[in-house]
């Protein structure tokens, strides 16, 4: 099982953060929160990287069938989408969602799998639709 739900695209950073903001709302994802990693290491630790920021994303719906399951899945809602410039071209940018099946490889709590299809199908409609822009 992989990690993440990743694409790549080669347009700009701000586009692509645009664009993937934009496919998250189609599949009913609300953007709750959003950390600018590159500002906030150039800030707290005058540490450079390539501009990197997390997205949490999040499907109320989903969310809440999840945590009717179990209470404590909340740790492990896969909120996280990552928009990010590949270190080694410029030119390329990532996107990278959390495979919600890592949720159910973790606690395979009755009902979860089934939550966990459903939000993989939707963030993976996402990342799909990014190279259909």
């Amino acid at each position: 099982m992989t990690l993440a739900l990743s694409t790549t695209l080669a347009t700009t950073f701000d586009d692509a953060l645009d664009r993937t903001r934009k496919a998250l709302s189609e599949q009913g994802f609300g953007v709750l929160t959003e950390i600018d990693m590159k500002a906030t290491l150039k800030a707290k630790l005058d540490e450079d990287i390539e501009d990197y920021v997390i997205l949490g994303a999040c499907n109320p719906p989903l969310a809440h069938r999840a945590v009717t399951t179990d209470r404590q899945i909340g740790i492990l809602l896969p909120c996280n989408v990552v928009v990010r410039r590949d270190p080694e071209n410029d030119d390329v940018i990532i996107i990278d969602a959390m495979n919600p099946q890592i949720m159910v490889q973790v606690a395979d709590t009755e009902g979860l799998r089934e939550v966990a299809e459903d939000a993989a199908a939707k963030l993976a409609a996402a990342i799909d639709a990014l190279q259909n822009d």
